[in-house]
This record gives C-alpha cells, sequence and structure tokens, in this order.
C-alpha cells in the first residue's frame, strides 16, 4: 500500500512526530497483524510479533532505503519475527473465526445464515458451518493458510506486501489464491 506521503511520514516519525508515527501504525497495523496471524500464532505471540516489528521499525526507521515500500519491509520483518518466534519455542494453533474468509469465499455459508439471523437455529447452524470451515481449512497445505491468512488483511494489503510477508514470488499470489480457495471450496462442496 504505498503512497505518496509515506517518505515524508517517514522522515516525521524519525524525527519524533507522534501523529506521523501514529499514522504509519494506523496505515499498516492490520497488516503487520495479519502475517504474524497467518503462522498460526497464539493470539499473545502474534502481539509479540506485532510489537517486535513495530520495535525494528523504531529502531531502524533511518535505515529504511525505499519509503514506499514500507509495507513490504514491515510486512518482511513480521515473517522474520515470527518465524524466530517458531524456532524459539512451542507452537500452538488456535481455531478462529470463520466469518474471516466469508468474504475471500464469495458469499456466505450454510444457506446464507448471517449474525442478524433470528431464527432460533441460526447459532447452531452458523456453529456447524464454522467447524466445517476451519476443519477444511486446517486440512489445506500450510503456504495455503498462510496465503489466505495474510490476503484477508484490512486494508488488503498489495501483492508486493504479501509477497514480502511470505517470501513468495508476486507473480505466483493470484494463481495460487485460486487454487487454495478452488481447493477450498470443492472440499466444503463435498461436506
Amino acid at each position: 500500500m504505498a503512497e505518496p506521503e509515506n517518505a515524508a511520514v517517514l522522515r516525521a516519525a524519525a524525527a519524533g512526530d507522534q501523529k506521523a508515527w501514529e499514522s504509519i501504525v494506523d496505515r499498516y497495523a492490520n497488516l503487520v497483524w495479519s502475517v504474524a496471524r497467518s503462522f498460526q500464532l497464539a493470539q499473545s505471540d502474534a502481539s509479540d510479533v506485532s510489537q517486535a516489528t513495530w520495535l525494528r521499525l523504531v529502531e531502524h526507521i533511518d535505515d529504511v532505503r525505499d519509503a514506499d515500500k514500507l509495507g513490504s519491509w514491515l510486512a518482511t520483518t513480521a515473517r522474520r519475527e515470527a518465524l524466530a518466534l517458531l524456532r524459539r519455542g512451542g507452537r500452538d494453533v488456535p481455531a478462529g473465526a470463520a466469518t474471516d474468509f466469508v468474504g475471500i469465499l464469495g458469499g456466505t455459508l450454510a444457506g446464507g445464515l448471517t449474525s442478524e439471523d433470528d431464527e432460533p437455529d441460526a447459532a447452531v447452524l452458523r456453529d456447524e458451518r464454522d467447524a466445517a470451515l476451519w476443519h477444511e481449512f486446517r486440512s489445506l497445505s500450510e503456504p495455503c493458510q498462510q496465503l489466505l491468512r495474510v490476503l484477508i488483511a484490512d486494508p488488503p494489503p498489495s501483492y508486493a506486501e504479501v509477497s514480502a510477508a511470505l517470501d513468495v514470488p508476486v507473480g505466483s499470489i493470484g494463481p495460487t489464491r485460486q487454487r487454495c480457495l478452488g481447493t477450498l471450496r470443492r472440499r466444503l462442496g463435498s461436506t
């Protein structure tokens, strides 16, 4: 998500401008968080990765060579911090909310139920749908899971940021996304 004022905002933040720093954090916090969560870290570990990433930016703010690639720099740093955390200790794989994937799957599941449904069975059906989605999602390959987790960040990351976060070529992101979603849709259609 390169924006023309990145260089000016980065310089201002380096000079101690709190508003500039807040602008950077507001713009890229969801990207950093989604990269951390793409490694299936527990929320507390993902928070540690996120904080470590921001700390690295503070420590190296003057070393960022291309301000327009700040998102890629942060994504790469978050990926490295997550990998370092995984190397240091055990790994928890928490279940998440299936609603994260409804938009990326192109609609709703289980007959189009939404959280606003007033029907008595809606919560039960939603829970069943979520359980089925997460079961099938966890059966995808690790690269597919990571890619889909990063792509659901809000605001959506650029392919350059996804490439930096996952260390994959930009040209492979779209086709891989389509294959992963196709596999997930087929598996959900057969459940």
